[in-house]
């Protein structure tokens, strides 16, 4: 059974960091591409960041680059988000997911195991 789990998430103040946690059981972790979505009140689901099995190939979004650092340990079947500057736009409930094949530009739908998802609240 396939399972991924997210920590890490938490209330944080503008400015501030965070690093939120995946971590995978019951896949063959790197033969996936790892992204993480998020949701903030009232928006639709938005992607955030991807990573390749091998972790040689990355994308963010617009609204996160530079501020966001993707990066997988695949000896631990995990995968993080580092979260830096964090703004109040911010505010999602962040969830990683699996997709079998690297495509940044693949939609949500196209990704087969999901989390359930950490919140990440930043106050202003």
């Amino acid at each position: 059974q396939v399972q991924l789990a997210e920590s890490g998430g938490g209330l944080v103040q503008a400015g501030g960091s965070l690093r939120l946690s995946c971590a995978t059981s019951g896949l063959t972790f790197s033969n996936f591409a790892m992204s993480w979505f998020r949701q903030g009140p009232g928006k639709e689901r938005e992607f955030v960041a991807t990573i390749d099995g091998s972790g040689g190939i990355i994308a963010y979004s617009d609204s996160v680059r530079g501020r966001f650092h993707i990066s997988r340990e695949n000896t631990e079947n995990a995968v993080y988000l580092q979260m830096n500057s964090l703004e109040v736009e911010d505010t999602a409930t962040y969830s990683c997911a699996a997709r079998y094949g690297y495509d940044s530009r693949a939609p949500a739908s196209t990704y087969r195991y999901w989390g359930r998802g950490t919140q990440v609240t930043v106050s202003s």
